[in-house]
């Protein structure tokens, strides 16, 4: 079983549900309101009625020296009482500043956060304790804000796929149905026309066979259920035997083909030799798909950059705009929408390709000019 490093499939490691969990417990919290509502009173007894208290008792003990005959000792206490009461009151500033005031507006992102607002952050100055805590709770809140758009984007692309998995199912299912019609209907006695209508029904099959094996294959790659049987291989031997393959089938198309190795004899990868043949057989295929009906050329070089061993294919197709590039690798996305169903693919070959080179702990880089041709290159570690 492979394990996706890129940071794109981490979301699929996480468990969805615990971002409801958060909400969840926060909302536990105004189980316990009357403690909220203790808290607040204690801070408002600290800070708007002791004060009051003070000075009430202050005026309480000089009243009682001065009638008592004995100024100056009420003077005296009233100043040592005073002291202590400002040594306190400094004592309680710090308190409210380093403790009252964090924890209010520590409950005030609790509060947002149970309205679902994940974008709260409380501002934090302090180096103790409870400043770790409002750390903790900033981070929480990011990652609560990171799992909402990640199920955002989720459910957006699930809505996309189905969209696109119906869009190109109906329409060959829709062809095939008309076709079957027409031969059920006994006024088409040309057995040409007859052919004719069989072939279309076969190839729309074949598709519609083609888009659900892609569909299986990239859901299991997805949910990180598709089995790799990975082995230290010499990486030349395996391109040999792959290109020979090609060989005769592309002078048989009268496509220009050159390949070459630059590389040594020994030189090993960890791949999966039937998933690597996938990806790089749905590049020429694409390349084949794509080229020119005259004049197609296409260019194999094997080599090694450091400690990866680098596999370019190149084509003097048509060329890819430089704002399509980004959208390549994407499932259901096609460059040339206007080409015809007789030679359009399913939309997944070049994102099945991405995936299975990612799970080998490699990538895939596209280069490509209007009117130039394009070069995939994929890059494998050595083992």
């Amino acid at each position: 079983m492979h394990k996706h490093n890129d940071p794109k499939h981490f979301h699929s490691k996480l468990n969805l549900n615990e971002k409801s969990s958060f909400p969840e417990k926060f909302r536990q919290f105004h189980h316990h309101r009357h403690h909220h509502g203790r808290f607040l009173q204690h801070y408002t007894y600290f800070r708007y009625l002791r004060p009051l208290g003070i000075a009430f008792t202050f005026v309480i003990l000089y009243l009682a020296f001065y009638w008592g005959g004995n100024e100056e000792i009420g003077i005296l206490f009233v100043t040592l009482l005073a002291v202590k009461e400002i040594i306190h009151f400094f004592l309680m500033w710090r308190l409210e500043k380093n403790i009252f005031k964090p924890m209010i507006h520590l409950k005030q992102g609790l509060d947002e956060v149970t309205k679902g607002n994940y974008t709260i952050k409380v501002k934090n100055e302090l180096s103790s304790d409870l400043g770790i805590v409002i750390d903790a709770f900033n981070e929480m809140t990011e990652k609560l804000y990171e799992n909402e758009k990640l199920q955002m984007e989720y459910e957006e692309n699930r809505k996309a796929l189905i969209a696109n998995i119906s869009h190109d199912l109906k329409t060959p299912i829709t062809a095939i149905q008309g076709y079957v019609e027409a031969l059920m209907d006994s006024s088409i006695a040309s057995k040409e026309n007859q052919t004719k209508y069989l072939k279309t029904i076969h190839h729309n099959a074949i598709y519609v066979n083609k888009l659900i094996d892609d569909l299986f294959l990239f859901a299991k790659l997805d949910m990180q259920k598709l089995e790799f049987q990975y082995q230290c291989t010499k990486i030349r031997s395996f391109m040999d035997d792959l290109i020979a393959e090609y060989r005769f089938d592309f002078s048989e198309r009268n496509i220009q083909f050159y390949y070459d190795v630059l590389l040594e004899e020994n030189v090993q990868v960890d791949l999966d030799g039937k998933r690597l043949h996938q990806a790089i057989n749905n590049i020429l295929n694409n390349a084949i798909q794509y080229g020119p009906a005259v004049g197609l050329s296409i260019e194999v070089i094997v080599y090694q950059q450091k400690d990866v061993v680098c596999i370019d294919i190149k084509d003097n197709g048509p060329g890819i705009p430089t704002e399509k590039l980004p959208f390549v690798f994407d499932r259901f996305y096609r460059i040339h929408r206007e080409r015809p169903k007789e030679t359009a693919g399913t939309g997944l070959g070049l994102a099945i390709t991405k995936e299975l080179i990612e799970a080998h702990g490699g990538r895939i880089i596209l280069s490509s000019k209007l009117n130039e041709g394009s070069c995939f290159s994929i890059q494998l570690p050595i083992c």
